[in-house]
Parts: C-alpha cells; sequence; structure tokens
C-alpha cells in the first residue's frame, strides 16, 4: 500500500464527517487505500441504515453516530477522540444538504421557506462551526494539520451571474466566511493547521443528481475522481493556503 498523501505524516488518523455516502463515503474508500492513515473515523447521522459504509468495516475504521447540528453530539465526538488518543491530522467536512423533503433550491425569492433556510444553514455551515470549535484543540500538533470543508462555487458572491438557490448559495457564502475567519485563527493557535474550503465540481451523487442534465459533457465527475482530485489539492496545501478556497483542480476561487 503506498500513499498519495505524502505530506502527512505516518500513522496520521483522519476524520470524515457526512462519510455515509457521496463523496464523504468515496473519501473513507480513498483514505482506507492511503498507508499514510492508521486510524479513519467516519461519522453520519445514522450508521445502522449506513449499508455502504459498514461494508468497508475493518480494524482501521472507526464508524460513529453523529448529527453535526446537535452540539451536545460534537462535543461527545471531541470527548471521545480525547479517551481514546486520537489526534486527526486530516479532517473533511464532507455533509451537506441542497434538497430534500418538502424543499428544494429557490427559483425566486417567493420560495423562501423559514424551515428549509434553518435546515440547510444547521448542516451547511453551522455543523462545520461546531466541528471546528470542537475539533481545533483536538488537531494533531506534529506534522501537516488540515481541516477541510466541502463548500461549492456557487457560495462564492464574486462569481454569482445567475441567482437563485439562496438558502444553498448564503449557507455556503457562510461556511467559508466561517472558514476564512478560522484559517487566521489558527494562524495563531495551531501554527501547523490549516483550514480550507474545497469545492468539488459537479459529482455524480445524489445531492446533485435532478440538477445533471444541464452539466457540461465531461463536468460531471464520478464519485471517485472528485475524491481523487480533493486528496490531491489537500497534500499539495501550505501554510499560504490557510483559510482559503479551492476547486477540485487547486484554482483558487474568489469570494
Amino acid at each position: 500500500m503506498r500513499s498519495r498523501l505524502e505530506s502527512f505524516p505516518d500513522a496520521s488518523v483522519a476524520l470524515v464527517q457526512g462519510a455515509s455516502r457521496g463523496i464523504g463515503l468515496g473519501l473513507v474508500k480513498a483514505l482506507l487505500e492511503d498507508a499514510a492513515f492508521e486510524t479513519i473515523v467516519a461519522t453520519c447521522r445514522d450508521p445502522a441504515s449506513a449499508g455502504d459504509l459498514r461494508s468497508l468495516a475493518c480494524d482501521r475504521l472507526s464508524i460513529r453516530a453523529l448529527d453535526v447540528t446537535d452540539p451536545a453530539q460534537v462535543e461527545n465526538l471531541g470527548r471521545a477522540l480525547d479517551e481514546e488518543g486520537l489526534r486527526p491530522s486530516l479532517v473533511v467536512n464532507a455533509a451537506g444538504v441542497l434538497h430534500g423533503e418538502g424543499f428544494a433550491p429557490e427559483k425566486k425569492l417567493e420560495d423562501l421557506d423559514m424551515r428549509a433556510l434553518e435546515r440547510v444553514f444547521a448542516v451547511n455551515a453551522f455543523g462545520p462551526a461546531l466541528m471546528l470549535k470542537t475539533l481545533r484543540p483536538r488537531l494533531a500538533r506534529e506534522g501537516k494539520a488540515v481541516f477541510a470543508a466541502i463548500s461549492a462555487r456557487v457560495g462564492s458572491i464574486g462569481d454569482n451571474r445567475l441567482g437563485g438557490w439562496y438558502a444553498y448559495r448564503a449557507s455556503k457564502a457562510a461556511l467559508n466566511q466561517i472558514i476564512r475567519t478560522a484559517g487566521i485563527e489558527l494562524s495563531r493557535r495551531n501554527r501547523n493547521a490549516i483550514a480550507v474550503a474545497l469545492h468539488p465540481g459537479t459529482t455524480d451523487t445524489g445531492l446533485s443528481q435532478p440538477f445533471q442534465a444541464n452539466v457540461p459533457a465531461g463536468k460531471l465527475f464520478p464519485v471517485e475522481q472528485t475524491c481523487d482530485y480533493l486528496l490531491s489539492v489537500i497534500d499539495g496545501l501550505t501554510e499560504s493556503d490557510n483559510g482559503g478556497f479551492f476547486a477540485w483542480d487547486g484554482k483558487p476561487i474568489e469570494w
């Protein structure tokens, strides 16, 4: 087994939040194939129903229940890591929501709904903020440490030319600001740590499935390809990238 993440210390710990499906599940699979990581902690809301994740069970994989929008559960995760002596060198927050039962991306202002706004912000912005709060003091102190949040190009205010999708755009813009602000704090308190927001490109997952018809040829990535791209970007991150927003190809995205 070789390592594709050569910038991380040997026997590192990785944590993937939102690991039951899509990009999160793909990242768990890729990290299990990487020699750099001795332990992979995979969290999701309901492990009992996450058959694809449970099928990966092995000595290196620890599957935990976590609702990222519940502060008590996030704090409990932090205490569990302490008890087991686990300090992650890599954390990827892959959980995200665009549509669900009773709500979809808004096309106009009249479509805005308070419950949908609260749900989308809770998962896409507040959850990653809680993870940062809890895991910041628990990141590995030796070698490179990365907290990466899966964002989206549509969260860029400067790149917004089409409008619509209010809750998703705004929640990802909020996430980007959280990452930017945390990066400044990490530069003072965790000098080995890097916080970044990553745009994975349009990936063939349940999140994008209703909107794939208009994706240009060659721009709909299989999950495995997206994960390869993201891990390559993560491996190449340096201190100067702290607090940045990057696409799947490593190119910075305007705020």
